[in-house]
């Protein structure tokens, strides 16, 4: 089971790219309008029309898949849009098996090898694009080359003329059977090399963002959702910044060890975790040290409640290891824009608002507030 935020990378390449689309489609055309100069076969015209439909209705749908929001779109709406994707291309890879078995009975050896050379082109495009979703290259080549190996292989038992005639089509027939077996292969080398990369790659991106120990996000991810919540940040939409500091912590830590101290706090942020709201956003940025955004609040109030309620919950009885103990919390906030709208301006003030807290005996909440002089200082 592919990791979401892997398999949302794969999709994308899916509708990343255009012009090989339409480019295959004019191609189409051209030989499909050749070889119906040929033979004014009317079925041939028919596949050309179908053709043209499905190679607009591939551009449409990765136009479709960006204005609806690309890869930003929730899990079941992606697979939709693989889905569509999928039977878009196999309708291809139909239309391609229909010219070249329509044009068997013609034995022309240039029209042959026009028609073919489409499979060859299909199936290059089919690896280099999509070999993140191997279902669909395995189904797109299945589709394509075994209809076209069987037709050949019963036209060569037929026979034909000219001098082995039989011979050159049972040739023919096992070539594209090796060449497509030989871009499946290939399909899964590259498949698990892309999500190996892809795994790779998101993990650092998680490394790069959540602290290890406790899986919240760190300060680059704060600083990140504080900069996208501050894009829609006004008056009667505030954001808190809660710069929260454990009292007693230190004490814990140096009777116990370290691995006490680390497990307690585990345990913080998953009480904190449990305490804010879903849009909050929970980051340690060091030590006993953690920040709460708190995005959308119209008054102070509704701040100063949150910070009551998380000293509360972090104040109650811990137990690690058998033993219980107690720790409290002291919190300073500082909202946006009033006080600013720099993270570390911010942060600045909840920490001189802290350290009020802590003076002032510590498991309170105090606000910082902006002099006229500009700088912040701590207010109960």
């Amino acid at each position: 089971m592919l990791p979401d935020t892997v398999y949302r990378d794969l999709v994308a390449t899916l509708f990343s790219m255009s012009a090989p689309i339409l480019g295959f489609g004019i191609l189409y055309a051209l030989v499909g309008t050749l070889v119906f100069l040929s033979s004014r076969d009317g079925f041939i015209l028919a596949l050309i029309c179908g053709a043209s439909v499905v190679t607009a209705s591939r551009l449409m749908i990765i136009r479709g898949y960006h204005r609806a929001g690309g890869i930003t779109q929730d899990m079941g709406t992606l697979r939709i849009w693989e889905q569509r994707y999928a039977w878009l291309t196999y309708g291809s890879a139909a239309l391609i098996a229909a010219l070249n078995v329509a044009v068997l009975s013609a034995h022309d050896p240039l029209i042959h090898l026009a028609t073919v050379s489409l499979i060859f082109t299909f199936g290059a495009g089919i690896v280099s694009r999509n070999a993140g979703r191997p279902r669909l290259c395995l189904m797109s080549q299945t589709i394509c080359v075994v209809p076209v190996s069987l037709a050949m292989l019963i036209h060569a038992v037929l026979g034909g003329p000219g001098v082995l005639h039989a011979q050159f089509f049972v040739l023919e027939a096992i070539l594209l059977f090796v060449v497509a077996a030989m871009s499946i292969e290939s399909v899964r080398h590259l498949y698990r090399s892309a999500v190996e990369h892809l795994t790779t790659k998101h993990d650092l991106g998680k490394l790069a963002r959540y602290d290890p120990l406790t899986g919240l996000a760190n300060r680059l991810l704060v600083r990140e959702s504080f900069l996208t919540k501050a894009a829609s940040c006004r008056a009667d939409q505030q954001i808190a910044v809660h710069y929260l500091d454990l009292d007693g912590f230190k004490a814990i830590n140096d009777q116990f060890g370290h691995p006490v101290g680390d497990a307690m706090l585990v345990q913080v942020a998953q009480r904190l975790v449990a305490t804010v709201r879903g849009d909050d956003v929970v980051g340690r940025i060091g030590g006993d040290e953690f920040v709460v955004l708190q995005p959308g609040i119209q008054h102070q109030n509704q701040a100063e409640l949150l910070a009551r309620r998380i000293i509360r919950q972090l104040s109650d009885m811990y137990e690690i290891n058998g033993t219980e103990m107690r720790i409290s919390v002291s919190i300073g906030i500082a909202l946006a824009p009033v006080h600013g709208l720099d993270l570390d301006g911010l942060m600045q003030c909840a920490d001189g608002a802290l350290y009020r807290s802590k003076v002032k005996g510590k498991a309170q909440v105090h606000f910082c507030e902006i002099t006229a002089a500009g700088g912040g200082r701590a207010v109960a």
